[in-house]
């Protein structure tokens, strides 16, 4: 036993040495990629030290430590003693009762409330993060939908966060809902109402005030393309007497890409962060001299509200229309916006691709990227997350190569994903899937070689939750077919097949599968 982990006293030991030892490690010598590896390797045992902390967290409440140190409850004694904020000990509170195996009254341990999701944080595979996140999203399920189904939602959401972003698993949560409750009844307008607030705190002496709040899917759908116009790098900078906006007094408010320049030049100037931006774009949008007939366009498309709905859920008068900003309104809602809007009718084929418009000159018209933000819903980039409204239309097949402004030569790309698309070393390229393919019409990216070295091109599917939940399941029953295939190897080779050859009567059987002889 001299070389385990003999004593828990000598793992913890052990495990503080090691971490120390690696502190000390000359990082230099290693190589870029020894370095990424190295970032892997560590943030997987961060995970796993993170499994590990919900057992011990259990341990301590079942010991009943808090008692005993005078804390009451284990909260409290993960704060006095690790100096924990309020909210990470109730974040680590709250992961050890969805995540770690309790004790019922005679001793006999429970399973966890989310077993998948335990096993992954165990295996390094997903963070606290995603944990958190299907946490939530299992939170949102009905009370009465039946145990199987919670059970195969919660395999769904943590198999699906082995291989993707936190971000993303709100998405597939939503589309999962949709499944086990396709008639609406979940969270109803009456619920909304009831969690909707705006909480401005009270102002402090350095003359700030904290805002919290949650706001309803209509008023989110209002704000975002507002700010996604005010809010751009080099808008409404109040530190910058140059920039275009409000705050400054240079009212140039209207058609952005008129400014072209003067644009880019103070987005090359701006320092803010984007929490910063948003806030110096609601003092732009709430300021007096601001009235809505003077909020122009952004990206060639008016500054408004853009609704995509799918005509069944009109006629039902269900579902939710999606936004060019990525969020998505009631269709009760929706409608009421619709009433008073200007509309605009996209038709789409089977495929989802949008009808041709066919145009010589560079630029896509309104109607174009209007068709494009209800087709795409953001950056085509696989793996960005960035909406609609901050994306740029772009031609698959460049324009100086003789590409066409035609709707089926564009898709939308966000600043920071088109400027990754170029010839040169390290370039981007797009190519429009054909007609055989699982996605025809839609832009795939080609990585350079030296992420991809096999060219493959991809599809980005962020914004497509039904596609998020299609792969999640595929990769599940991929995944029990081989489980199902290496049981069959087992029991065949513990169990070899015995024939015995029966009568009409009494026919043959090999294993379990009865076979008629002739």
């Amino acid at each position: 036993m001299g070389e385990q982990f003999n004593t828990p006293r000598r793992a913890g030991s052990e495990l503080l040495a090691a971490i120390t030892a690696l502190r000390d490690v000359d990082r230099t010598s290693l190589s870029n990629e020894q370095a990424l590896e190295l970032l892997c390797d560590i943030e997987t045992a961060a995970r796993i030290v993170a499994a590990i902390s919900v057992a011990s967290v259990i341990d301590v409440s079942d010991r009943g430590i808090p008692d005993e140190a005078g804390a009451g409850t284990v909260k409290k004694l993960l704060m006095q003693t690790l100096r924990l904020s309020h909210a990470e000990a109730g974040a680590r509170v709250a992961a050890a009762k969805s995540l770690g195996s309790w004790h019922a009254l005679d001793g006999s341990p429970r399973e966890p409330e989310l077993p998948h999701t335990a096993i992954a944080l165990a295996d390094g595979a997903i963070s606290a993060d995603h944990a958190r996140r299907i946490a939530q999203e299992m939170k949102r399920i009905p009370a009465l939908t039946p145990i199987a189904e919670r059970q195969a939602a919660e395999e769904i959401l943590s198999d699906f966060a082995r291989t993707s972003i936190p971000d993303d698993i709100p998405k597939v949560g939503a589309e999962i809902r949709a499944h086990l409750d396709p008639d609406g009844t979940l969270t109803d307008d009456h619920d909304r109402q009831r969690m909707r607030g705006i909480t401005i705190g009270r102002q402090r002496a350095d003359g700030m005030s904290p805002i919290t709040g949650e706001i309803t899917p209509t008023l989110r759908a209002l704000l975002d393309p507002l700010v996604a116009k005010h809010a751009r790098p080099g808008m409404n900078n109040p530190d910058d007497p140059g920039a275009p906006g409000i705050v400054n007094g240079n009212t140039v408010i209207g058609d952005t890409t008129t400014n072209r320049d003067a644009l880019a030049a103070a987005a090359r100037r701006d320092r803010r962060s984007a929490a910063q931006r948003t806030h110096d774009a609601l003092l732009a949008i709430l300021h007096p001299d601001n009235t809505g007939q003077h909020w122009g366009t952004h990206r060639g498309v008016p500054v408004s509200t853009i609704l995509t709905m799918n005509v069944a859920d009109v006629e039902k008068a269900a579902g939710v229309a999606t936004t060019a900003t990525g969020g998505t309104v009631p269709m009760s809602e929706a409608l009421e916006l619709a009433q008073t809007s200007r509309p605009f009718l996209a038709v789409f084929d089977h495929a989802g691709a949008p009808l041709h418009f066919g145009l010589t000159k560079r630029f896509a018209t309104r109607e174009q990227r209007m068709a494009l933000i209800a087709t795409l819903r953001g950056c085509s980039r696989p793996g960005c997350d960035a909406p609609a409204s901050l994306c740029a239309t772009h031609h698959v097949r460049d324009y100086a190569k003789d590409g066409p402004t035609d709707i089926t030569n564009e898709t939308l790309a966000c600043d920071a994903c088109h400027a990754l698309i170029h010839d040169g070393p390290g370039g981007w390229k797009t190519v429009a899937m054909d007609q055989h393919s699982q996605y025809p019409g839609r832009t795939a990216w080609i990585a350079p070689a030296h992420i991809d070295p096999t060219a493959t091109p991809k599809i980005n599917h962020r914004h497509h939750a039904a596609e998020l939940l299609t792969h999640a399941l595929n990769r599940i029953h991929d995944r029990r077919e081989r489980e199902r295939q290496r049981h069959q190897k087992r029991i065949h080779r513990h169990h070899p097949p015995r024939i015995t050859v029966g009568s009409e009567d009494n026919p043959a059987r090999i294993g379990d599968i009865s076979l008629d002889t002739c």
